[in-house]
Parts: structure tokens; sequence; C-alpha cells
């Protein structure tokens, strides 16, 4: 889900006039409004002097634990293909117990952490 200082009618309209024509269909998740910037607040995210929040996301877990963050102001943007491997990794590690390389990609070369592997991950992850 996204969530935003912005009302639920900014969000329509954002859908409608502007997201709808990046991703077809507009985004897939629902938007929550954060008007009092409550949940940024607890996500280390709302700037209270402007009212809005900076733009961060969050990939949390289904126990709730956070595993990754990232917070970037307006004039950098995000890359959304690298928050969808990021999650695949998140799911893949939780599914098989395995750990993923920076950049890894569905498929990719995985290893299972244990005593045998201490002092030579180097041998099994060669770039």
């Amino acid at each position: 889900m996204s969530v935003s200082t912005d009302s639920r009618f900014v969000h329509k309209i954002w859908q409608e006039e502007e997201l709808s024509k990046m991703v077809e269909g507009g985004v897939p998740f629902p938007m929550l409004s954060d008007g009092g910037g409550r949940i940024g607040t607890v996500y280390g995210v709302y700037d209270e002097a402007a009212g809005v929040d900076i733009r961060g996301r969050f990939i949390i877990d289904p126990d709730g634990i956070i595993r990754a963050t990232e917070v970037l102001t307006p004039e950098v943007g995000r890359n959304p293909d690298e928050l969808i491997r990021q999650i695949k990794a998140f799911q893949h590690a939780r599914a098989t117990g395995e750990v993923m390389p920076s950049g890894w990609q569905p498929g990719g070369k995985t290893l299972k952490p244990g005593p045998n592997l201490v002092g030579k991950v180097w041998k099994e992850w060669k770039p």
C-alpha cells in the first residue's frame, strides 16, 4: 500500500489523471491518506514544518518486521524494479533460509548459511 499526507480525493485524481497513464490501470494497491502525519511520524518520514511526508518505502514482512527502508527527497526518483527485486529476494529468503548477494535476481545463485560456509563465502560468491 502507499501512504501520503494527501487526501483521498487527491489520490483519486492522481490515480485517474497521472498514474493510470504511467501504469496500465493505475497502481494496483490501496493508497491511504495520513492527513495528520501520524503514520509518517512513526516511520520517521513526516516533515512537520512542511506538513508532508518525505518519500520513503518500507518492506515489512508478514510478521510485521521492517526488512528494508529507503528514504529519498523528491529530486531523486525511486526504482520500482529494485523494489520488486528486493521483495522477491526477501520472499525467497523467508521460504528457503538462503541468502542473496546484491543484485540477485530470481533463479540466481544463493547460499545456505551454516558453519561449513564460514570463511568460504569468497569461494562461493565470485564476481
